[in-house]
């Protein structure tokens, strides 16, 4: 009686062997080798596809079981440690690498089929959105040691700056506004810590020749805090801030 399948059922003699296994809950390590045979001949028998490429496929694999059945009968081989060597041993490693493909094919089909049913929109977030910054928070950047310690040492310096007298520009009835050139005066400080690695954080301010010096690089000090390319610290209470470059050195 033949089996009542059709050959397109099955991607080849592999698979239709793991499906006569499957369907007669045979353990794949111990098959009943007459019994697949038998099976698998009956079903070939009632192939009618003319494609013989197809067809030569599942004769290999019937000449192949044949031969099986055969040696089954003889005598067990044995090897070289003296243990008998099973004839199916080569079919059921065949067997179990194409059951682990077909499973993890199925597998893939189905995070396809999934994946289908997965909509993506273009992102479209508002320049409000996309372009915010969240505040920075100083007192946390700097960790022990508080804002306010900084910032007694600008007012303080800012101070200084108040109490110089311009002993030629005071003489002008009008005193024009000095413009600071934030990029310059940042490669500058950077310049300046590369240098001296660590250094006085009220000397550094004491450097600058202007109010306007003192509040830019003030800002670019915390600017640098925030990248992490500087650090501060203050070894005792009262002492002065210090300031440690994290910078690379300038390559020369």
């Amino acid at each position: 009686m033949a089996i009542p399948v059709k050959l397109e059922v099955f991607e080849g003699p592999l698979d239709l062997l793991l499906h006569l296994i499957e369907k007669n809950k045979i353990d794949i390590y111990d098959i009943p080798i007459v019994t697949i045979t038998d099976q698998y001949l009956e079903y070939i028998s009632a192939m009618k596809e003319a494609n013989m490429d197809v067809m030569s496929e599942f004769l290999v694999m019937a000449a192949t079981l044949v031969d099986i059945k055969c040696r089954m009968l003889l005598p067990p081989e044995v090897d070289e440690e003296g243990e008998e060597q099973d004839p199916r041993s080569e079919l059921v490693e065949q067997l179990l690498e194409y059951k682990m493909y077909k499973y993890m094919s199925l597998e893939l089909r189905d995070r396809q089929v999934d994946a289908a049913h997965a909509i993506y929109r273009h992102r479209d977030l508002p320049k409000e959105v996309t372009g915010y910054l969240p505040p920075i928070d100083y007192e946390e950047l700097v960790g022990d040691l508080t804002l306010s310690k900084l910032n007694d040492i600008f007012k303080s310096i800012l101070m200084r700056q108040e109490d110089r007298i311009d002993p030629i520009r005071s003489k002008y009835g009008r005193i024009e506004k000095e413009e600071v050139d934030m990029d310059v005066k940042t490669l500058f400080v950077q310049a300046y810590a590369r240098e001296h690695r660590r250094f006085s954080f009220r000397k550094l301010l004491e450097k600058q020749g202007s109010r306007a010096e003192v509040i830019v690089t003030f800002l670019i000090i915390l600017e640098l805090m925030k990248s992490g390319d500087i650090s501060i610290s203050q070894d005792h209470l009262f002492d002065d801030i210090m300031i440690t470059s994290k910078l690379a050195s300038a390559p020369v």
